[in-house]
């Protein structure tokens, strides 16, 4: 959450508003200024009540970052797929809300202006869950993944961001692009996926170009 406002922020947001589950206010409300707090369920999951305040602010913003560690509770798939059926906004899904994504039919998987910044396994997994017809393996070399994301994203409209072998992968609409990632890379959806999206809030009319962009930013950003 405090690492993909900060990404963002640096990437060139503007104003961002954060919304959290309102188990955390007492932990950080004080230290994390930016957050604002929703219902939330007895394990700290955001509540399916938080539906209306999120697709209030969804009304004030241009795009939406979902950048995970949402944990697994079925009030927050719902409100997920409210969230995802009620807003046509560009949204970026990253880290464990991926699993929402692969486990809810169609909404998920077939909306439009939705980035995917997803693990390999999280990318079989969606592959499984569209019923794909090839599957995704870690033994693929670069031009046979590359192959597979041109076919996949030709018939399914989510644009992919994954990473492999040390390259980052980006696919839109059939393109896809290949970027070195550099060494010593941290671990990245979260960071990727918070810089894509803002590259993307930018250039809206160009999604291929705008997210492949932001594999090429520095990541000490």
């Amino acid at each position: 959450m405090g690492e993909s406002y900060s990404v963002a922020v640096k990437a060139g947001i503007g104003d961002a508003r954060v919304i959290l589950p309102d188990a955390l206010q007492k932990s950080i409300g004080k230290v994390f200024t930016a957050g604002e707090f929703v219902p939330s369920t007895p394990s700290g999951s955001l509540a399916r009540q938080a539906v209306a305040p999120i697709l209030d602010a969804s009304i004030w913003a241009d795009a939406i970052l979902i950048a995970g560690d949402l944990g697994r509770n079925a009030e927050t798939a719902v409100l997920l797929e409210t969230l995802l059926q009620k807003t046509s906004l560009p949204i970026t899904i990253t880290q464990d809300a991926i699993d929402y994504v692969t486990s809810t039919p169609i909404t998920g998987q077939q909306r439009a202006r939705t980035t995917l910044a997803l693990s390999l396994s999280q990318l079989q997994r969606l592959a499984i869950a569209t019923k794909y017809s090839e599957a995704v393996t870690f033994s693929m070399d670069m031009i046979r993944l590359t192959e597979w994301l041109h076919a996949f994203t030709k018939t399914h409209p989510s644009f992919i961001i994954t990473e492999h072998n040390d390259m980052m992968l980006v696919a839109v609409d059939g393109e896809v692009s290949t970027t070195k990632t550099a060494e010593n890379t941290p671990i990245w959806r979260v960071r990727t996926a918070a810089r894509a999206s803002v590259w993307w809030l930018q250039n809206p009319q160009k999604p291929f170009e705008a997210l492949t962009s932001a594999m090429l930013a520095d990541d000490s950003l």
